[in-house]
């Protein structure tokens, strides 16, 4: 991770982008254990097809997770001030997900130099499944 000045960066500038490798049932059987969330939507297909899903689909906090991963990529975790998103598709089985960010304003907030970003996660159809903004602490 390189240190990121806020004289260097500019309302526009992107951040470099995570992408995941596609979503498995191992991944969701590990979230579930790390997360403690065992809802059966996300791991057990059968519990699913019965409610009229044709598969298990990931826990909308593992895209997250990859969206914090996105985050502390680029800054320290320390950095990181607000972290918030709005779920806006599922997340299936075997999608691939590309984290993005994109500096939308430089301020100046509590003492510190600030980026307001606006952070997406988007399937390998182009479909956003979550939409957020991130506020980062910059020196």
């Amino acid at each position: 991770m390189a240190k990121i000045d806020f004289a260097a960066v500019s309302a526009g500038d992107e951040i470099p982008a995570l992408t995941t490798r596609p979503i498995s049932r191992t991944t969701l059987a590990l979230y579930a254990g790390a997360s403690g969330d065992h809802n059966p939507m996300h791991i057990d297909i059968d519990f699913a097809r019965k409610a009229g899903v044709d598969d298990v689909f990931a826990h909308g906090m593992l895209s997250m997770a990859y969206l914090g991963r996105l985050l502390t990529g680029w800054v320290p975790q320390d950095h990181i001030r607000s972290f918030g998103v709005r779920f806006s598709a599922i997340t299936n089985v075997a999608d691939v997900i590309t984290c993005t960010g994109r500096i939308v304003e430089k301020l100046e907030a509590e003492g510190e130099r600030r980026v307001k970003l606006a952070i997406t996660a988007t399937n390998q159809k182009g479909v956003k499944t979550l939409v957020g903004e991130a506020m980062v602490a910059l020196p």
